[in-house]
């Protein structure tokens, strides 16, 4: 049996090679923090992935899509790849920002002094605050308003066009605030100055 011949099949067998890794560098190799800053990290790349993918491929794809008179339009990326793109993208938000917070409190800065930005806690608590914020706009703006736009809920031809921009900038904040957020997440462990 191929285990990449399926999602499953294809994540399980990365973890399952990441533990055999963990044993052949030994048992110390494994801590919680370290646990759940590699569960971060990953749940963080499916999230910003699919952020960017979203903002850098689909969007203008569906917009080319829809403007391609005689083609075959963008109801094939809505229905299709947009609800499950965006199930991957909404709980990889939330995994992301859960094992942060598992992280900070395991590596004994806190979310408390990191929300504080209290001393040596200064950039990974900026970084958590525009996670926050990023995490925030996922499920209060762009959620709820890509499910009007997909006809995932229902909503009037009026209500689809006032969600589209608040989705869209939402997206765009969060692109944007995923650049100095990233830069504070690397930067705790690699000496950024503040």
């Amino acid at each position: 049996m191929n285990p990449l011949k399926s999602v499953l099949g294809t994540i399980s067998a990365g973890f399952v090679i990441a533990i055999i890794l963990i044993i052949i560098m030994g048992a110390g190799a494994l801590n919680v923090w370290s646990l759940l800053t590699w569960l971060h990290v990953f749940a963080g790349v499916i999230w910003i992935g699919l952020l960017y993918y979203f903002n850098y491929v689909q969007v203008p794809a569906v917009a080319e899509a829809g403007a391609d008179q005689g083609g075959p339009g963008p109801a094939g990326i809505n229905k299709y790849v947009a609800p499950r793109a965006l199930l991957w993208f909404r709980w990889g938000a939330l995994a992301t920002w859960l094992t942060g917070a598992g992280a900070l409190e395991a590596m004994g800065i806190g979310i408390l002094n990191a929300f504080t930005l209290a001393q040596g806690a200064a950039i990974i608590g900026v970084g958590a605050w525009l996670g926050t914020i990023m995490l925030f706009n996922v499920w209060v703006l762009i959620w709820p308003n890509q499910k009007k736009i997909l006809g995932i809920v229902a909503a009037t031809d009026e209500e689809k066009a006032k969600a589209r921009p608040i989705a869209l900038m939402a997206s765009r904040t969060n692109t944007m605030l995923s650049i100095p957020m990233l830069m504070c997440m690397v930067g705790q462990g690699h000496g950024l100055p503040f």
